[in-house]
């Protein structure tokens, strides 16, 4: 129970979100690989005046990579419009429920206005969750519900 209570009275705030790596919609993806790669980040947002249009993330650029796609076209082409998002006041548990049924990686954080101004992701999820709840997390089994079809060792 007290588990459950943290996740959702906690702010994402406090899941370690990350600084945005922001792009502009009309920046190549040939560009923005090279940003993701040396900024070695997993998801660049596309953003005009630092509103959020878009993201665009590893699984796009592999896509883009697979298809033969051309690199040199704007990323707005290729990139998620309108992506799911979130508000630093809300909860760790919003996120962990976002992440969960969106299969996303990173959800993007904005303000009032529409600005990003930040990114949670699993790893600060995971942080948070080692961080809060140790006990929990450290006595876990390697594989809680694996059984073994024959006995291990002599």
């Amino acid at each position: 129970m007290d588990f459950q209570l943290h996740l959702e009275t906690e702010s994402v705030e406090q899941a370690h979100p990350t600084k945005p790596v922001c792009v502009l919609p009309s920046d190549s993806i040939r560009h923005v690989m090279r940003v993701l790669k040396s900024s070695a980040t997993s998801a660049a947002m596309v953003c005009r005046e630092g509103k959020l249009e878009g993201i665009f993330t590893e699984r796009d650029a592999l896509k883009q990579l697979a298809d033969g796609s051309d690199l040199d076209v704007p990323v707005s082409t290729a990139m998620v419009r309108q992506p799911v998002s979130m508000r630093m006041s809300e909860s760790v548990g919003k996120a962990i429920s976002l992440m969960s049924s969106g299969k996303f990686r990173q959800v993007p954080i904005v303000d009032g206005q529409g600005h990003v101004t930040g990114v949670v992701g699993v790893a600060g999820v995971l942080r948070f969750l080692v961080e809060h709840f140790p006990r929990i997390i450290y006595t876990l089994p390697p594989s809680p519900h694996h059984k073994m079809e024959e006995r291990d060792g002599g």
